[in-house]
C-alpha cells in the first residue's frame, strides 16, 4: 500500500487487510475458478478488499501453492471489461502504467490521452519505477519508443516528465518565480510566435509549490490565467499536455475528478480511462478525488458509476470508489476549503472578453453595399456573399452598410434580406443587422407575445446583461413598441418572478467592489431564505424581499464574495441550495443570476449545448446567444464549451445543423478549438 507523507493523512480507498493470510487467499482464489464457471463474486470482494502489496504477496503464493501464473488465471476465467479491471488491480502501479503506455503507443495510431494523463499526473519516484517497469516487462526503453512514436513539442515535453526530476517542494525562490512570470509571459503573450521551449523548461522541471506561485503571480500580473495563456499560444496535444501538466500541478485529484466525469457522461463510457483512473488512484488520493467530484459535478462518484456501468464491473468499481457520498450541494469540510480558495483565486482574475465577430480591416461601406445589392437581384439570391459579409462585419460596420445601401439604392436593406431569405438563416442574418439593444429588445418582446410566455428567454437576457445594455434595451423597447419594458413584463408576469424581472430590468446593479461587512449580512439572509441557517431574524415575505435584493442589485465583484463566504459558514453551495430548495420560475432566475456571477462565458456555453442536444434542436436560443455573444465574449465562451464537453463548439454546430444556416453559425463562432 502506497504511504502517505509524513504527517499526511492516508486519502486512499482502499487499506490493507487486518489479519492478512496470503495462502488462505490464495486458496480462496483457487476455490473460486476451479471447475466449471467462476464465483465472480468471491473473486472481485477478496481483490478489492486487499492493498496492491498484499495482492502481489497473493500471487506469490498462488504460484508457490499451484505452480501457476494467477494472472493468467484469472484472464482465462473472467471477459471483457471485468477482467480488465481485476487484472489492473493484480499489477503493481508501476507495470499497470507501464502496460497502458505499451497499449498507447501499439500499432497503429497512439492514445495521445493516455500518455499525458500518465506523464502529466505521476511523481518523480513514479516515473522512475515506471520506466524500470517497462525495460523490465518489455526489454524496451520506454525513451525511445516515446520518441518513436510522437513528435514536435508534444515529444519534447513528454521527454522531459519522462526525466522525473522536477524539483522537490521545498525549493522555491521568489525572485525566480517573478523571473518565470516574466520569462513566461515574454515567450507567449508578448512574442510574435511562441517560445515554447521556456514553456517546456519551466512547466517540465519546476517544482510544484513553485509553479503555484509562479501561476498566483502570473494572474496578478497579466491579468489571466496560465491556462488562457497556453489555449491562445499553443495548439493540439502540445496545448492538451501542458494544460494537463498545469491542473496536476493545482490539484492532481481535481484533475483526476475532470477525467472521471467526462469519461462517464454522454452517451458510451471510455472504459479504458475509468478502469485506469480508478486502479491507479485507489491507494492515493480517492477520497479526495471523491470530494472533488461532488464538489464539481453536484453529484457523488459513487451514482455517477453506479448510473454509468453494469454487473460485475460495476460491483468492482464502487468497492474502489470506497462508499457514496452526503446528498449534493453540501461540502465535506475539506471539499469546502477547495471551492474557497477556488473563489479566492477567481476574485483576483480580470479575464479578458473576447468576441469572434472584430470591424473589418480595409472596411468599405460602398463597396459591402453594392455586393449585398448584386447577391439580392434578379433571380435567386447569393446567400454566400450575404453571409460572408453580414458575419464578418462588425455591428457598427452594418450600421454603416444600412444606411449606405438606402443612400445608394432608396430601399430598406432589412426589407430586402426579408423578401429575399427565410427560415433560420433570415433570423440569424437579420438580427445581427440589428443594434443589440434592438435586438435583445425584440427577443423580450417575443418572449412574451401570444400564448403563453418564454421565461428561458426573459431569464437568459435580463439576468446576464450590464447596467448599461439593460439601460440601452429599455430605450430601444419603448422606441420600438409604445410601451415600456416595465409595462410589459408587470403584465405578462406575476409574483415573486415578475418582481426578480422588473428589479433586473431597471438597470441598477450597483457597480463597485466588495464590502466584506455587508457580505456577512447578505450570507445570513441567505442562509435563512435557504432554510439553513441556525437561527431566523426576521419573517419570510421581508426575507425573500431582501434576497431578491442581494441577487438583483449587489455588484458582481460583490455577490461572489457573498456566495464564498456562504461556503465557508454553511458547508454548502448557493447555486446548489437554490436549486434544492426553491422551484419554478423563481429557482431559475435566481439559478441563472448565480451563475451569471459565477461565470458568464459558463453560463452561456451551457446554454449553447442544452439548445444542441439530444433529438432536434433549439435554433432560437441558438440564434439569439451567437448573435447577442459575438462580439462579447463568444471566444470566451468557446473556451468554456470545450473543457467542459470535451468538443467544440465548432464541431457541436457542424454535427447539429446545416445548409446556409450552419455557414453563418460557424462564421460567427470564429473557428474550430
Amino acid at each position: 500500500m502506497a504511504k502517505p507523507a509524513q504527517g499526511a493523512r492516508y486519502r486512499g480507498s482502499i487499506r490493507d487487510f487486518p489479519d492478512f493470510d496470503p495462502n488462505q487467499d490464495a486458496e480462496a482464489l483457487y476455490t473460486a475458478m476451479k471447475g466449471f464457471g467462476s464465483d465472480k463474486e468471491a473473486i472481485l470482494e477478496l481483490i478489492t478488499s486487499r492493498s496492491n502489496r498484499q495482492r502481489q504477496e497473493i500471487s506469490q503464493s498462488y504460484k508457490s501453492l499451484y505452480g501457476k501464473d494467477l494472472i493468467a488465471a484469472l484472464k482465462y476465467e473472467l471477459t471483457g471489461k471485468f477482467e480488465r479491471l481485476i487484472v489492473g488491480l493484480m499489477r503493481p502501479l508501476a507495470y499497470c502504467d507501464a502496460k497502458e503506455i505499451k497499449d498507447a503507443i501499439a500499432g497503429v495510431g497512439t492514445d495521445e490521452k493516455c500518455l499525458i494523463e500518465i506523464l502529466a499526473s505521476r511523481t518523480n519516484e513514479q516515473i522512475h519505477q515506471l520506466v524500470e517497469a517497462y525495460k523490465e516487462a518489455y526489454e524496451r526503453d520506454l525513451e525511445a519508443d516515446i520518441l518513436g512514436d510522437t513528435s514536435g513539442h508534444f515529444q519534447k515535453m513528454l521527454v522531459v516528465l519522462l526525466q522525473g526530476t522536477r524539483e522537490n517542494d521545498d525549493v522555491v525562490s521568489e525572485d525566480l518565480v517573478q523571473q518565470d512570470v516574466q520569462d513566461l509571459y515574454q515567450a507567449g503573450e508578448l512574442k510574435w510566435g511562441t517560445d515554447e521551449a521556456q514553456f517546456i523548461y519551466i512547466l517540465g522541471n519546476r517544482s510544484k509549490q513553485h509553479l503555484r506561485l509562479v501561476f498566483d503571480e502570473y494572474l496578478k500580473t497579466t491579468g489571466k490565467p496560465i491556462e488562457a495563456s497556453i489555449r491562445g499560444e499553443l495548439s493540439g496535444d502540445f496545448e492538451k499536455l501542458m494544460l494537463a501538466v498545469v491542473k496536476c500541478i493545482r490539484s492532481t485529484p481535481e484533475y483526476f475528478a475532470e477525467r472521471l466525469f467526462k469519461a462517464m457522461k454522454g452517451l458510451g463510457t471510455r472504459d479504458n480511462t475509468l478502469i485506469r483512473i480508478m486502479v491507479s488512484r485507489s491507494e492515493l488520493d480517492m477520497l479526495d478525488i471523491r470530494e472533488i467530484f461532488r464538489t464539481k459535478y453536484e453529484k457523488s462518484l459513487y451514482s455517477m458509476i453506479k448510473n454509468d456501468t453494469s454487473g460485475d464491473y460495476k460491483k468492482t468499481l464502487l468497492k474502489l470508489c470506497g462508499g457514496d457520498d452526503d446528498a449534493a450541494g453540501q461540502f465535506f469540510p475539506e471539499a469546502a476549503q477547495v471551492a474557497y480558495q477556488m473563489w479566492e483565486l477567481s476574485a483576483v482574475a480580470r479575464v479578458e472578453l473576447k468576441g469572434t465577430v472584430r470591424p473589418a480591416v480595409a472596411f468599405n461601406p460602398d463597396e459591402d453595399a453594392k455586393a449585398l445589392r448584386k447577391a439580392m437581384k434578379g433571380i435567386g439570391t447569393d446567400e454566400g456573399t450575404i453571409i460572408d459579409i453580414v458575419t464578418h462585419r462588425s455591428n457598427a460596420q452594418r450600421q454603416q452598410i444600412r444606411q449606405t445601401f438606402k443612400s445608394h439604392f432608396g430601399r430598406d436593406l432589412m426589407a430586402d434580406l426579408k423578401s429575399e431569405i427565410s427560415g433560420d438563416l433570415a433570423r440569424l442574418i437579420l438580427g445581427l443587422m440589428m443594434t443589440p439593444a434592438h435586438y435583445d429588445a425584440k427577443q423580450l418582446k417575443k418572449a412574451m407575445e401570444g400564448a403563453g410566455t418564454d421565461e428561458k428567454a426573459l431569464i437568459e437576457i435580463l439576468a446576464t446583461r450590464t447596467n448599461e445594455e439593460i439601460q440601452a434595451i429599455n430605450k430601444a423597447y419603448k422606441e420600438d413598441y409604445h410601451k415600456s419594458l416595465e409595462d410589459a413584463l408587470s403584465s405578462d408576469t406575476s409574483g415573486h418572478f415578475k418582481r426578480i424581472l422588473v428589479s433586473l430590468a431597471t438597470g441598477n446593479r450597483e457597480e463597485g467592489g466588495e464590502d466584506r461587512d455587508q457580505a456577512q449580512e447578505d450570507v445570513q439572509v441567505a442562509a435563512e431564505i435557504l432554510e439553513i441557517a441556525d437561527t431566523s431574524s426576521g419573517d419570510k415575505a421581508s426575507l425573500e424581499t431582501r434576497f431578491m435584493t442581494i441577487l438583483c442589485t449587489r455588484s458582481y465583484p460583490h455577490l461572489r464574495r457573498v456566495f464564498q463566504e456562504f461556503i465557508k459558514k454553511t458547508n454548502y453551495d448557493v447555486e446548489h441550495t437554490i436549486k434544492k430548495e426553491m422551484s419554478g420560475d423563481v429557482r431559475d432566475a435566481f439559478v441563472a443570476i448565480v451563475q451569471s456571477v459565477k461565470n458568464k462565458p459558463l453560463f452561456f456555453a451551457d446554454k449553447l449545448y442544452k439548445s444542441m442536444k439530444g433529438a432536434g434542436t433549439d435554433e432560437k436560443t441558438l440564434t439569439r446567444i451567437m448573435v447577442s455573444r459575438s462580439e462579447v465574449d463568444l471566444l470566451n465562451i468557446r473556451r468554456e464549451f470545450i473543457e467542459k464537453y470535451d468538443k467544440s463548439l465548432h464541431q457541436a454546430i457542424e454535427g447539429d445543423t446545416s445548409g446556409d444556416f450552419m455557414k453563418a453559425l460557424l462564421a460567427l463562432c470564429g473557428g474550430e478549438d
